[in-house]
C-alpha cells in the first residue's frame, strides 16, 4: 500500500462489461426478431396456405360484385285504355356497409347528415343494423325522392363518402290520387315480417312491394322477374364496368273495368251530396258480367304521400281523421242495410209462398206484440206511416215496414218467414260471406240467427229480432258491396256474380295473357218469376214511390231506398241517427248498370237516392234533370 491507496485492481475493465453488454442485447435483438419473423412466415403461410382460398374469394368478392336489377313495374289504365299509374323516376340516396369504411363511419355520416338534413345519428343507426344483420353489400336506404341538385352533390362528392350512393328508382305516380286510392292502392317498402316470408322468391331489403288495393292483390303479375348483373368495383365500392348482366322481365299490366270518367263523377257527385256525413260510398257494377264500372269510398286519401315514407306525425293525422280515410267504406265498412234488405225478405216471401204478389195487408202504422215473458209488456213495431191496405207492390215501391213485418215474423193468423228461412236466403243472395272481389281487407259482415244470439249474446231470438231482421235493422249487417251485390242479382234475374275490378292483364307488349272471365258464384234460390215481381214493385218504387228522385228521363230505373237506424238515440229529440241506402239498375227491361249509394247519418229517399240519380243521368248522358216529386218516406 503507497500513499494509502491500494497497490491492485480489478480484471474486468468498464469497456469489457460494455462490450459484454451489447453483445447481450444484440443477442436479445436477435433471438427477437427470429420470433417476429417466424410468426410473420407462420401467419403468411396460413393466410396463403391453409385459408388462401378463403381470401382470396374474398378478395374476389369485394372487386366482383352480382347485383340484383328490377324489373320495370306494371303499370294500369282503365277499361279505355287510360294510363292510371305510371313509373317516373327517382333519386334515392343510400349507403352500402361494405364499402364504408368503419373508423370513419361517424364523420361520414355527419357530412352526410347535412347534405341530407337527416340527424347523424339516425343514419350511424341504419348502419349498424345493416352490419348487426351482416348484411353488409345490400344499400341501406336513407332518403326519398330527392331533389336533382341534392342527388348531384353527393354524386360528385362520392371520392369523401365512401359507400354512399344515389339510387335511380321508378316511383309509383298516381295520375288521378284520391279519385281513386282505395282502389288501386300504393307500394311502400318491404317491411321486416314480409322479407322473411318472401326472401326466397328474389325480394330484397331494399325492396317495395303492393301495400295495399290493386297493387297488394296483383304484386306478382306487376312486379315482374328482376334480372342481375356482374360488376367490378373500386376500392371505394364505386362500379367501373358491367362483366355480365341478364335482363329483367317487366311486370304485366291491369287493364280495370273502371270508367275513370265516370269513377271522378261519382266522386263528385258523392262528395256534394254527403252534406255532413263523415263517410259515405258509392258503387257501380254491369250486373250482366260482374265488373265493377265505378268504385268511390269518402273521405279518401292521396296515395302518391306513400311515395316516400310518411312521418309518424302524417301517418298518425291520416289515421285519425274524420271519416277514417284509409278505410275503404265501400268494401271494409258493414253497417245495417235497412230496407233495401227487402229485397231478401221479399223475394224469400214470394218462393216460399208465405205471400203472393196481390196478398193484402194493412198498415195502420205500427203493429204491437206482447212480451213472451210478460203479457203485461207491449212492444210496438212502428212504420214511418199509416200507408192503408197494400198489395206486394205497393208495400216495396212505399216501403211499408208494417207488411215486412208481417212477411218475415208473422202477426196473429199470419205465418211469417221466421229467423231460420229468413237466414238462409239471405246467405243464398251472398250475404253474411265475402264476395270475393280482388280488393284486398273486404269484411263479411253478418247474418244472425238463433244460434248466433245465443253464443254471442246468451239470449234466445224473440219475434221482435225476426221483425228488424225483415227489415234490415237489429244485428243485421252488410258493406255497400254486398247489397250491391244483391240488386245486381235481382237485376239479372237470379245469377250471383263475383264482383271484378281487374278485366284483363296484358304484358308489355300490349298482348292479352290473362283475358276476363264472369265468374258465376251461382244462382239463388228464388224463381225469376219472383224475382221480377220484386223488380217490377222497385220499378213503382221510382216511377211514384218513396225514390222519385232517382228518375232519368227517357231510361225505366228500378230502385229501392233505405234508411236504417243505428247507434243511441238523440237526448234531444229521442231519435236514432241513419244512414241513407239506395240500390237500383236501369234500364229496367236490360239492365246495364247496377249502383248502390251509402251515405252516413243520411237518409234513403233525400239523400242516396238524388245523388243515384245523378250519376245514372251522367252515365246515360241525359243531361235535364226530371220534374220529380219527393216523397217522405226514410
Amino acid at each position: 500500500m503507497s500513499n494509502g491507496r491500494p497497490r491492485w485492481r480489478s480484471s474486468r475493465t468498464p469497456k469489457r462489461d460494455e462490450a459484454a453488454a451489447q453483445k447481450v442485447k444484440f443477442r436479445t435483438l436477435h433471438f427477437g426478431i427470429l420470433i417476429l419473423f417466424s410468426l410473420l412466415v407462420a401467419q403468411l403461410c396460413r393466410m396463403q396456405i391453409v385459408n388462401g382460398a378463403e381470401y382470396r374469394q374474398r378478395a374476389e368478392y369485394n372487386r366482383l360484385r352480382l347485383l340484383p336489377v328490377p324489373a320495370q313495374r306494371g303499370v294500369i289504365y282503365d277499361r279505355n285504355g287510360k294510363l292510371l299509374v305510371r313509373n317516373v323516376p327517382s333519386f334515392t340516396a343510400a349507403i352500402v356497409p361494405a364499402d364504408l369504411p368503419l373508423e370513419k363511419q361517424g364523420d361520414i355520416c355527419a357530412k352526410l347528415g347535412k347534405i341530407l338534413d337527416m340527424p347523424a345519428g339516425d343514419i350511424n343507426s341504419l348502419v349498424d343494423e345493416r352490419r348487426a344483420q351482416r348484411d353488409l353489400f345490400t344499400p341501406v336506404l336513407l332518403k326519398a325522392q330527392l331533389d336533382r341538385e341534392v342527388a348531384f352533390t353527393l354524386e360528385e362528392r362520392h371520392l369523401e363518402l365512401p359507400g354512399v350512393r344515389i339510387i335511380v328508382e321508378p316511383t309509383r305516380h298516381y295520375l288521378d290520387g284520391p279519385d281513386t286510392a282505395h282502389l288501386l292502392g300504393y307500394v311502400g317498402p318491404i317491411s321486416a315480417e314480409e322479407y322473411a316470408a318472401l326472401k326466397d322468391t328474389q325480394y330484397q331489403l331494399d325492396d317495395k312491394l303492393g301495400k295495399t288495393g290493386l297493387e297488394m292483390i296483383y304484386e306478382e303479375q306487376l312486379r315482374g322477374k328482376p334480372g342481375q348483373e356482374q360488376v367490378e368495383v373500386d376500392v371505394s365500392g364505386q362500379k367501373l364496368r358491367v362483366l355480365q348482366r341478364e335482363e329483367p322481365q317487366p311486370g304485366y299490366s291491369l287493364v280495370l273495368s273502371i270508367d275513370i270518367d265516370l269513377q271522378r263523377k261519382m266522386t263528385q257527385l258523392l262528395a256534394e251530396g254527403m252534406g255532413q256525413s263523415e263517410y259515405a260510398a258509392a258503387i257501380a257494377m254491369d250486373p250482366r258480367t260482374g265488373e265493377i264500372l265505378g268504385l268511390v269510398s269518402l273521405p279518401s286519401y292521396d296515395n302518391n304521400l306513400f311515395a316516400a315514407p310518411l312521418s309518424e306525425q302524417e301517418l298518425s293525422e291520416l289515421l285519425d281523421a274524420p271519416g277514417r280515410p284509409l278505410l275503404n267504406h265501400a268494401i271494409s265498412g258493414a253497417y245495417p242495410p235497412g230496407s233495401i234488405f227487402k229485397m231478401v225478405t221479399g223475394t224469400a216471401a214470394l218462393e216460399e209462398r208465405v205471400a203472393a204478389p196481390r196478398t193484402q195487408i194493412y198498415s195502420a202504422g205500427s203493429i204491437s206484440v206482447p212480451s213472451r215473458y210478460n203479457p203485461n209488456v207491449i212492444y210496438t213495431f212502428y212504420d214511418y206511416a199509416p200507408l192503408g191496405w197494400l198489395d206486394f207492390y205497393r208495400a216495396v215501391a212505399l216501403s211499408s215496414d208494417v207488411y215486412f213485418y208481417y212477411l218475415a215474423g208473422g202477426y196473429q193468423d199470419f205465418t211469417g218467414l221466421g229467423v231460420e228461412r229468413l237466414a238462409r236466403y239471405a246467405r243464398g243472395f251472398g250475404l253474411g260471406q265475402k264476395t270475393g272481389i280482388d280488393l284486398p281487407s273486404e269484411v263479411t259482415g253478418l247474418i244472425p240467427d238463433a244460434d248466433w244470439k245465443w253464443q254471442d249474446r246468451e239470449e234466445e231470438w224473440v219475434t221482435g229480432d225476426t221483425y228488424n231482421m225483415g227489415i234490415g235493422q237489429g244485428f243485421v249487417a252488410a258493406t255497400p258491396l254486398q247489397m250491391l251485390d244483391v240488386v245486381a242479382t235481382v237485376a239479372n234475374e237470379g245469377t250471383l256474380l263475383r264482383p271484378q275490378v281487374v278485366r284483363e292483364i296484358v304484358n308489355s307488349q300490349g298482348e292479352v295473357v290473362v283475358p276476363f272471365n264472369k265468374d258465376v258464384v251461382g244462382e239463388v234460390p228464388v224463381s225469376k218469376e219472383n224475382l221480377r215481381v220484386f223488380r217490377e214493385g222497385m220499378r213503382q218504387a221510382v216511377a211514384w214511390g218513396t225514390a222519385t228522385l232517382a228518375q232519368v228521363r227517357g231510361i225505366e230505373v228500378a230502385g229501392k231506398t233505405g234508411t236504417a237506424e243505428y247507434g243511441i238515440p238523440s237526448p234531444e229529440t229521442g231519435k236514432y241517427p241513419t244512414h241513407g241506402w239506395f240500390v237500383c239498375f236501369a234500364p229496367y227491361q236490360d239492365p246495364e248498370i247496377a249502383l248502390v249509394v251509402f251515405v252516413e247519418k243520411g237518409w234513403g229517399n233525400q239523400d242516396a237516392a238524388p245523388i243515384a240519380g245523378k250519376i245514372l243521368r251522367y252515365y246515360f248522358h241525359v243531361e235535364e234533370e226530371s220534374k220529380i216529386k219527393l216523397s217522405s218516406e226514410g
